[in-house]
């Protein structure tokens, strides 16, 4: 069975910009491939994760990026899973290598957030919700994650204060990565005294509207020796999905059991386990979402995730040595929701190829979360590897 590797990735700039979705793309493809031969000559297949039709008014986008890579006739899809939908779109990249179906695939993500403003975003963002049991109420995702975010407060000992700690943490690391929306630290008084948003989430709590795009490409071990060096190559160990119902009340809101079993599959995949992980990219489209994340996949015990903001030597028994969101995560970097699930693939890459500048940390395993809807309603985790990585037991 071949074994996947990332080969290239490539980001656009994130934020807030001018540029539409398909220029997006094509400035990150272009940073993808920098070096390289032409995509044309490379990609047999395209899977483009995309949230929303709604911010640009444009479907078919599957089509649309692989004309604007210059591919055709190739098999190109959109894959939809609200903010997971491009780790689902890297998940397929893998899967096709895997099979021995394609040799080279383009696993991309874009999103043009603003065109749609606030209030378009803010609706097209509560599509993912059930439409009978939540949409009719008028719940935003803010106030959703602001459930789970008052009962993991009420049933453990962590504090606002506490949830603030890693909105600083992830601000840090976003300014010394020059892709990152926000290049700034901040402090915790500066996240507490923010504006509310849905209590006990304030506005710095919360990962900002976001436009950008982020590609990746997927090969076969042959294709990859073919296009770079061996030290730019990161194999990928591990790829699993996992789906729990959509509607929030009817879930355990204090432990994602989705990310828990995906991330219990990536793992198993790859023959390592939690400890092995050196740097995780987890999906902290709120800052409870870190804490959540730590503990479901492993990383902390239960009620101590909060600890995710201190460095390895400070933190509770039981926690590993992982670095979490080393990119900035969601909170810093951006969240430009169907590029987010590829641009924390593009940072592992980074950071297992020795490419993280300032940010580097000694890692040789890496972890992506990707989640869409709230919490669990979808999960996507990957396990990556350094080239030449062999995991002690």
């Amino acid at each position: 069975m071949p074994e996947p590797r990332l080969a290239a990735v490539g980001l656009s700039e994130l934020g807030r910009t001018d540029l539409p979705g398909r220029d997006l793309f094509s400035a990150a493809l272009a940073d993808a491939f920098d070096g390289l031969p032409d995509p044309a000559e490379v990609v047999d297949a395209l899977y483009l994760g995309n949230q929303s039709e709604q911010y640009e008014n444009q479907i078919m986008q599957g089509t649309l990026m692989a004309e604007w890579a210059g591919l055709r006739y190739v098999p190109a899809e959109r894959v939809e899973g609200c903010a997971a939908a491009g780790a689902l779109a890297l998940k397929n990249a893998v899967r096709d290598v895997r099979a021995g179906i394609h040799d080279a695939v383009l696993a991309c993500g874009v999103e043009k957030m603003t065109a749609g403003g606030t209030a378009g975003a803010t609706d097209a963002l509560a599509a993912a919700f059930d439409r009978a049991l939540e949409q009719r109420s008028g719940v935003t995702a803010p106030a959703q994650y602001a459930l789970l975010a008052q009962r993991y407060l009420h049933d453990t000992e962590a504090t606002e204060a506490d949830l603030a700690r890693i909105a600083v943490k992830n601000h840090r690391n976003g300014a010394q990565n020059p892709d990152a929306m926000f290049q700034r630290e901040i402090d915790v008084d500066t996240v507490l005294e923010s504006p509310a948003v849905a209590r006990p989430l304030k506005l710095y709590d919360c990962a900002p509207v976001t436009d950008g795009a982020a590609v990746a490409l997927v090969t076969s071990a042959d294709v990859a020796d073919d296009l770079v060096a061996r030290d730019e190559q990161v194999r990928v160990g591990g790829s699993a999905v996992t789906a729990n119902n959509i509607a929030v009340a009817e879930r355990d809101m204090t432990f994602v059991e989705g990310a828990h079993r995906a991330s219990t599959k990536a793992y198993e995949q790859a023959d390592v386990d939690a400890a092995d992980v050196d740097v995780a990219e987890v999906h902290d489209a709120f800052t409870v979402c870190e804490a959540l994340l730590s503990e479901a996949v492993g990383f902390a015990p239960r009620g101590r995730g909060v600890e995710s903001a201190l460095p390895p030597a400070e933190r509770s028994d039981g926690w590993t040595d992982v670095h979490l969101n080393t990119s900035g995560g969601l909170k810093a970097r951006g969240h430009p929701i169907g590029a987010t699930g590829i641009a924390q693939a593009a940072e592992a890459y980074a950071q297992l190829t020795g490419r993280a500048g300032d940010r580097q940390r000694d890692a040789d395993v890496a972890l992506l979360l990707n989640e869409g809807g709230v919490a669990d309603a979808v999960t996507a985790a990957h396990v990556l590897l350094s080239p030449d990585t062999e995991v002690a037991r």
